[in-house]
């Protein structure tokens, strides 16, 4: 006889309760309170449209290699608006990290569950402001509606330990309770402990919690409400840096003294001058005796001596820029005749060094950052660098390796920031120089024609120089000519929607020297509104469509322009046959001491062609930041400069034209 098998017998209910606790263990979301559910309005902020009701952050840096931060956000939503501006979700991640173990689901008021499908998720690019591209994970929460709670997970990763990690506090909804749990690297052999140094928020004890972690909290947090002309973001919202350091006693001075003079130490080997860098230093400078004409014949030299395959207007390849070999020091660069944009910088460095002149490397902070300031005694805000040169009493600061650079200019990101100099008795920090208005100009050139229809058209001409030549090449240099033209043809539409634009061509795109160069044919229908025998027109045409820079009544934070800039704008606009100008008389000028200034010049020339000059500055006095008080200064100086680039004319049909 077989030997029978044994059956295990559980109870109907003993079943439903370990299907229970199964289902529990899986379920990732929290009891959601019946009051919550109900709720009718926000209590941060009275006027929002949506809600987080908790915002929760667990950062876990337990292993050495991988920093976790896993996010729980659940809100509420109250309107149609809030539905629509919160239903689609972007998690942006940048190198080296990523997001996994997404989860959403929709709650709505009758408790009705609309759960997110794994395949909803997608990777896209979006777009921040200034046009930089940046990658995320995007989803759709189905079933929104007002009066239902979104909540949503996920997992982010990095592949380090956390040092120099940001934890934000703030949203674009208000947030009832933020909550960082965090848990530090712990190690026998790693002596240095987790700090924190925090921006903008009550600088609260850590609360121990369980596991491990501590945490800090946030209640009733606004939201962030993004202004025109703002300082960086680190600079108004709240947020935590933490990191592993030694514990500081030192006074800043103290500490920027002994900083400067070790990494004085560690430059040297980086800046090392042998026979060839000699010889290439006095045959790039020839004949030429004064100092400022020497480094810009050794400017010149980097420039175009040298290869930078990792910009990505040099047109190399992946495959070609993975069989690039690290070159050791100067000399390597100046053999191989290929380099990174650091390689080049060291190089004209030590070419520098070759001719006579005294060179640091100097460590400064990106005000596109964070308005660094040397009372603050961490080396992590300074986070780029140029090479400084000495030249009489004065340090000059350069950066050969960004390929769009002038000489004599910097990125305006390090313009009127501390830089610290190296040095093995006395560093320093020493104020690099602010640019002035004509350094940066926009030269725009048009000769148009005005039909009897209301419709311009004509042809277009601007040049960029200094800032502006910088960030057009750099959003050009990598795009195809049809992506060029694209964007060329959007931006013209962003203000002149019914504009049809043709014959585009860019020029000098990817040349370090001369200025960025657009030319198109444009054709406005209805550019001028025809009434009866008049057409009312706007003569500032390359100002028609453009919004008030300051449009707001208030104003939360200080008023913050990336660098001075100037335009000069030389406009020729003929007149349909038959009309004359009915008010002939220009907006005149506007100024407001050397801070800002507005000359707007007509002229009639023949009876039938208009001659428009504008010229506009901003910036003089070299001040690109303005605390808050000044607002309503900076908006009526702006708001005068508005009124009269709106200014429009009248054409008056006197003769009705031959058939």
């Amino acid at each position: 006889m077989a030997k029978p098998r044994r059956t295990c017998l559980v109870s109907a209910p003993l079943l439903l309760l370990c299907i229970a606790c199964t289902a529990q263990a899986a379920d990732p979301w929290r009891p959601i309170n019946p009051e919550d559910l109900a709720l009718k309005t926000p209590s941060v902020e009275k006027d929002a449209d949506a809600e987080a009701l908790f915002w929760e952050v667990r950062l876990d840096d337990a292993q050495t290699d991988q920093t976790v931060l896993k996010h729980y956000l659940r809100m509420k939503i109250f309107t149609a608006r809030g539905v629509e501006s919160q239903s689609r979700i972007d998690l942006p991640y940048g190198p080296r990290q990523k997001i996994v173990d997404i989860v959403a689901r929709t709650v709505k008021p009758d408790g009705t569950v609309v759960e997110l499908k794994r395949d909803a998720v997608f990777e896209r690019t979006i777009i921040k402001a200034g046009k930089i591209k940046i990658q995320a994970k995007s989803f759709v929460v189905p079933g929104v509606e007002a009066g239902a709670i979104i909540e949503y997970q996920w997992r982010e990763e990095r592949d380090s330990l956390g040092q120099y990690v940001r934890l934000e506090f703030q949203r674009d909804i208000p947030v009832r309770t933020v909550k960082y749990f965090i848990k530090p690297f712990v190690n026998s052999l790693f002596p240095y402990p987790m700090t924190f140094s925090v921006f903008h928020m009550p600088n609260t004890p850590l609360e121990k919690e369980k596991n491990g972690f501590s945490s800090f909290t946030l209640n009733n947090v606004p939201a962030f409400k993004e202004e025109p002309y703002m300082p960086p973001e680190s600079e108004v919202r709240p947020w935590i840096l933490v990191y592993y350091a030694e514990p500081i006693q030192e006074k800043p001075n103290q500490y920027w003294a002994n900083f400067g003079k070790r990494i004085h130490e560690l430059d040297k080997s980086e800046l090392k001058v042998n026979n060839d860098l000699k010889r290439a230093a006095a045959e790039a400078i020839g004949t030429v005796t004064d100092p400022e004409q020497k480094l810009a014949k050794l400017f010149e030299f980097v420039r175009t001596s040298i290869t930078n395959p990792y910009d990505d207007a040099s047109g190399y390849s992946d495959e070609e820029i993975a069989k690039v070999k690290d070159n050791n020091s100067p000399a390597d660069t100046l053999k191989r005749g290929i380099g990174s944009s650091r390689d080049i910088d060291l190089l004209f460095g030590a070419l520098a060094i070759a001719a006579g002149f005294e060179v640091r490397i100097a460590r400064l902070s990106d005000r596109s950052d964070i308005f660094f300031e040397p009372s603050f005694g961490n080396s992590y805000f300074l986070s780029t660098y140029d090479i400084a040169v000495k030249v009489g009493t004065q340090w000059r600061f350069f950066n050969p390796g960004h390929r769009y650079l002038p000489f004599g200019m910097l990125g305006w990101w390090e313009e009127g920031v501390p830089a610290l100099i190296p040095d093995s008795k006395e560093p320093t920090f020493v104020g690099t120089p602010q640019s002035l208005p004509e350094q940066s100009m926009q030269k725009r050139t048009a000769k148009l024609r005005l039909l009897e229809d209301g419709t311009l058209e004509g042809d277009v001409h601007i040049e960029y120089t200094g800032h502006f030549a910088v960030e057009e090449k750099e959003l050009h240099d990598d795009l195809t000519a049809a992506e060029q033209e694209a964007d060329i043809i959007e931006t013209i539409k962003d203000r002149l929607s019914t504009a049809q634009v043709s014959a585009i061509t860019l020029e000098n795109v990817k040349d370090p020297v001369k200025p960025l160069s657009v030319r198109y044919h444009i054709e406005v229908p209805q550019y001028a509104q025809r009434t009866g025998r008049r057409l009312f027109f706007q003569p500032g045409f390359f100002e028609q469509g453009e919004p008030q820079t300051f449009s707001n009544a208030t104003r939360k934070y200080p008023i913050y322009f990336h660098y001075p800039w100037s335009k000069e704008d030389d406009i020729t606009l003929e007149f349909p046959q038959g009309f004359e100008l009915e008010n002939p008389q220009g907006p005149g000028i506007a100024r407001a001491g050397e801070t800002a200034n507005l000359e707007i010049r007509m002229s009639l020339v023949g009876g039938r062609t208009l001659q428009y000059a504008r010229k506009f500055s901003f910036g003089g006095t070299r001040t690109v930041l303005f605390p808050a008080t000044e607002y309503n200064n900076l908006k009526q100086i702006f708001d005068a400069f508005y009124q009269r680039d709106t200014l429009a004319l009248t054409l008056r049909e006197t003769s009705a034209p031959a058939r």
